[in-house]
């Protein structure tokens, strides 16, 4: 499956955005999903997952009641609405995709997930 990210953008401290990430490609299978982020030098960390079995949503500390990770199947295309940014938000962002498995969940774990998308710039500025 091929990932595609889009939405970023430069917004100021409080702001909103909604990123989506389209998938193209083997979307006849079954996927769990995830939004990690990249920040100026630092690692790549866990932002979001949603597992495909139940549809269960988990998020960082970091983007809890902040940000929303959802998809809508019937156009092939998962999202994270972002509200009250901050400055710290500032990253790169990835969606990524794992070939449906059952058992143990590493969604937090970047090297977990099998495919990934280009990712899209955000920026909030205070």
């Amino acid at each position: 499956v091929q990932l595609q990210a889009s939405g970023g953008g430069a917004v100021q401290t409080g702001g909103s955005l909604r990123l989506s990430c389209a998938a193209s490609g083997r979307t006849s299978s079954n996927y769990h999903m995830g939004w990690f982020r990249q920040g100026p030098g630092k690692e790549r960390e866990f932002v979001a997952a949603l597992i495909w079995s139940g549809g269960t949503a988990y998020y960082a500390d970091s983007a809890k009641g902040r940000f929303t990770i959802s998809s809508d199947d019937a156009k092939n295309t998962l999202y994270l609405q972002m509200n009250s940014l901050k400055p710290e938000d500032t990253a790169v962002y990835y969606c990524a995709a794992k070939d449906f498995t059952d058992g143990i969940y590493v969604y937090s774990d970047p090297d977990w997930y099998d495919f990934w998308g280009q990712g899209t710039q955000v920026t909030v500025s205070s």
